[in-house]
C-alpha cells in the first residue's frame, strides 16, 4: 500500500511528465501527413468505375530563402505632412546603426524646432474658480496641488479674492491667475 506522501510523489511526477510531453509536442515539428488514398472498390458494385489512385507526390522540390524585405518607396503628395517622414525614416544598411539612430534624433529635434517656431503663443486653459472640479485645479501650470484649497473656500467673487480669502501666496497666485477666471 501507497502513502500520502508517495501518492503526492507520483502525481507530480505524471504532472511534470505530461507537461514535458506537451512542451516536446510543441517544440519539435509535426511529420507530414501521409497523403489520402481512396478506398479501395468493393467487389460488389462493378457497375461504378474508379479513377486509378494518383501516384504518390514527388519529392517536393527545394524551398528557396525568403527574399530580402522591398523597401516600397512612397510618392510625395499633397496629402504628406512634413512629419511623414520622420515617421519611417529610410534605413541604410552600410551605415552603423549609432550613426543612424543619432541622425534621426537630429532630424526628429529639427521637426520639432521648425514646429515651435511656426507655432503662435501657447493657449493657457482658463478655469473656473467656483465650478471646475479640483483635479483641474491641481493641473494649473505652476500651481501644484492647489485644488483642495480653493474647493475648500468657494465661492469667489473675483480672482483677487484667491489673496483675500488667504488661499495661494503671493508667488503661487502670480503663476496661475492668468489661467483662471470667475464666472
Amino acid at each position: 500500500m501507497l502513502s500520502g506522501p508517495a501518492i503526492l510523489r507520483i502525481s507530480v511526477l505524471l504532472i511534470i511528465a505530461g507537461v514535458l510531453a506537451a512542451v516536446v509536442q510543441f517544440l519539435l515539428p509535426s511529420p507530414e501527413p501521409a497523403p489520402m488514398t481512396a478506398p479501395a472498390p468493393m467487389a460488389e458494385s462493378p457497375a461504378v468505375p474508379t479513377p486509378p489512385p494518383a501516384p504518390p507526390a514527388a519529392a517536393e522540390p527545394a524551398r528557396e530563402p525568403p527574399a530580402a524585405p522591398r523597401t516600397v518607396p512612397i510618392p510625395a503628395g499633397p496629402s504628406r505632412l512634413p512629419s511623414d517622414a520622420l515617421a519611417f525614416p529610410p534605413v541604410d544598411p552600410a551605415t552603423p546603426p549609432g550613426v543612424q539612430a543619432q541622425a534621426q534624433e537630429t532630424a526628429g529635434q529639427a521637426e520639432v524646432d521648425r514646429a515651435e517656431d511656426s507655432a503662435g503663443p501657447r493657449a493657457l486653459a482658463v478655469v473656473d474658480l467656483n465650478t471646475a472640479p479640483v483635479a483641474d485645479l491641481n493641473r494649473l501650470r505652476g500651481g501644484g496641488a492647489i485644488g483642495r484649497a480653493i474647493a475648500a473656500k468657494r465661492p469667489y467673487a473675483s480672482v483677487d479674492q484667491l489673496l483675500s480669502k488667504r488661499v495661494l501666496s503671493r508667488a503661487l497666485y502670480d503663476r496661475i491667475k492668468d489661467q483662471v477666471t470667475v464666472r
